[in-house]
């Protein structure tokens, strides 16, 4: 098998790719500390931008301070081969992360945590209206609602040409990294939790979760841990990036699923119901433990799950 940059980082390389993407993201949201935060007109081009400082931090590392050859395969940068198991693997990451936000919002729901409005979409029609539309211009809400669904899946494959910027260091880089050194379970919940950490900068702008505070921080790595898992998973059994990248393109199109059928005057906890919030845990926690319970009945998932100190499958 041919040896990868994974199997012979240091442990200076891991550090040095974390300091900087962490120092990348800190450096790209300045603008936004010492402005307006989140309300700043330019704070969404700075969230892409940011998007991208794992990779940058990822190729630095690989090109300049690491050592070896074949940087491209060394990130994971490979192609569909084979075809059909890299191109299902990307199919359920993209539909699996839309069915993740889908289950959040339905079990939210069921608890009484939030009031939902599947017949009139009165709150999306309330947030429309606030936006200063005007209802006869529009078509009727119900296929407003109904042609947004339908193009999440498209939605994520779009936002997965932002996700690869943090695709390419977290699973094309760090999991691979720390698995060869770490095994598989560890390099999985170390690599969330760092990806968690990086979110600081904007976290504690009050993005994602209104907190402004280290329990926010707390909240975003606990959740990318539970992702980091799931998207790792699907990195190993592929041998690439390519599934993560969509994963993440459809959870990120698929976030603001709730705003389109809560009830008017509803203001959902995002701690709770958000599409990172505590429910969303919840049903994340369950498809990991039906993952390694079927792990347990089939030999060959078992090994793509547990396989310590090896890199991804090869394609």
């Amino acid at each position: 098998m041919t040896r990868t940059t994974a199997e012979t980082a240091r442990w200076r390389d891991i550090l040095a790719f974390v300091v900087i993407a962490c120092g990348l993201a800190w450096l790209v949201t300045l603008p936004l500390w010492l402005g307006q935060g989140l309300a700043e007109p330019f704070a969404l081009v700075l969230l892409v931008v940011m998007m991208f400082t794992p990779a940058a931090a990822a190729l630095l590392v690989v090109l300049v301070i690491g050592r070896g050859a074949d940087p491209v395969r060394r990130l994971g940068i490979r192609p569909f081969r084979p075809a059909r198991r890299t191109l299902l693997l990307c199919v359920l990451g993209l539909i699996g992360s839309i069915l993740l936000i889908v289950a959040g919002v339905g079990v939210s729901a069921a608890l009484g945590l939030v009031r939902l409005d599947l017949v009139d979409f009165s709150g999306f029609a309330e947030l429309l209206a606030a936006g200063g539309a005007q209802p006869e211009a529009l078509p009727p809400i119900g296929l407003l609602v109904l042609l947004q669904v339908l193009a999440l899946p498209i939605g994520g494959i779009v936002n997965g040409f932002a996700a690869i910027g943090e695709e390419l260091g977290w699973r094309g880089y760090l999991l691979p990294a720390l698995r060869t050194r770490m095994g598989t379970a560890p390099a999985l919940i170390l690599s969330g939790a760092i990806w968690g950490l990086w979110h600081a900068p904007v976290i504690l702008l009050g993005y994602n979760f209104g907190r402004t505070d280290l329990v926010g921080v707390l909240l975003m790595t606990g959740a990318c841990v539970l992702l980091g898992i799931l998207f790792g998973w699907l990195t190993i059994a592929s041998g690439n990036l390519w599934p993560a990248v969509f994963a993440h393109g459809g959870l990120n199109a698929a976030g603001g699923l709730l705003a389109l059928l809560v009830a008017a005057g509803e203001q959902p906890d995002p701690v709770v119901a958000g599409p990172l919030g505590l429910v969303s845990w919840g049903v994340m926690g369950v498809v990991i433990a039906a993952v390694l319970a079927a792990a347990l009945a089939v030999p060959r998932l078992r090994r793509v799950v547990s396989r310590p100190g090896e890199p991804a499958a090869q394609g």
